[in-house]
C-alpha cells in the first residue's frame, strides 16, 4: 500500500537519496507501487505525500468494477507533446500490445505531457509516465513476457546513455 511503502522509504532514509539520485540525473523507474510512489499524493486509506517526483494524484477506481484490476490489458502510446513523438522507453512496443495489472488504484499525472501511454479498465488511465529521468509503469513488465521484458531493456539502454 501507498502509505505504507512510503513509511519504509522513510524508515530505510531512502526519500532523500532517491531525490538526491533523480535530481544528479541518474535514471529512475517505478514499477507498480513504485510508479504510484513517484506522485505526489495518493487517496489510498487516506491521503497520503509521495516523493513529489511527478506531480499528480493517485486515485482509487470508482466505478463498478472488480478491485483490484487484475490481468491482461492493452496500452496505446500517447504523444508526448514536448517530445513530438513517442517515448523510447516504449520503442519497439506495438500499438495494442498487451500487458499484465495487479492494481486497485491508477495514476493521474498533472499534466499530459507525462503520459507516455493509457489502458482502459472502467476509465481511461496513465499506464506509463515519464517525466526526465523518471519513469513509472503501473503494470508489471516482468510479468509480461517478451514485451515487458523489451520495456525493461529499453529502461537499461536509457540508463546507460544518462
Amino acid at each position: 500500500a501507498f502509505r505504507a511503502g512510503m513509511s519504509n522509504l522513510r524508515a530505510l532514509k531512502l526519500i532523500k537519496e532517491i531525490k538526491n539520485a533523480v535530481r544528479d540525473g541518474k535514471p529512475f523507474l517505478g514499477i507498480c507501487l513504485g510508479a504510484q510512489l513517484l506522485f505526489s499524493e495518493s487517496e489510498e486509506h487516506g491521503i497520503s505525500r509521495g516523493l513529489g517526483l511527478i506531480p499528480g494524484k493517485v486515485l482509487r477506481f470508482r466505478a463498478n468494477l472488480k478491485i483490484p484490476h487484475m490481468g491482461w490489458n492493452t496500452i496505446t502510446q500517447g504523444r508526448r507533446i514536448k517530445d513530438k513523438g513517442k517515448s523510447r522507453l516504449l520503442a519497439g512496443i506495438p500499438e495494442g500490445s498487451y500487458f499484465y495489472f495487479v492494481h486497485s488504484y491508477y495514476l493521474k499525472p498533472e499534466s499530459v505531457n507525462e503520459i507516455l501511454a493509457f489502458s482502459d479498465y472502467g476509465r481511461r488511465f496513465a499506464a506509463v509516465v515519464g517525466r526526465g529521468n523518471t519513469f513509472g509503469i503501473q503494470f508489471h513488465p516482468e510479468k509480461s513476457s517478451d514485451l515487458g521484458l523489451k520495456i525493461l531493456e529499453n529502461f537499461c539502454k536509457i540508463a546507460g546513455e544518462l
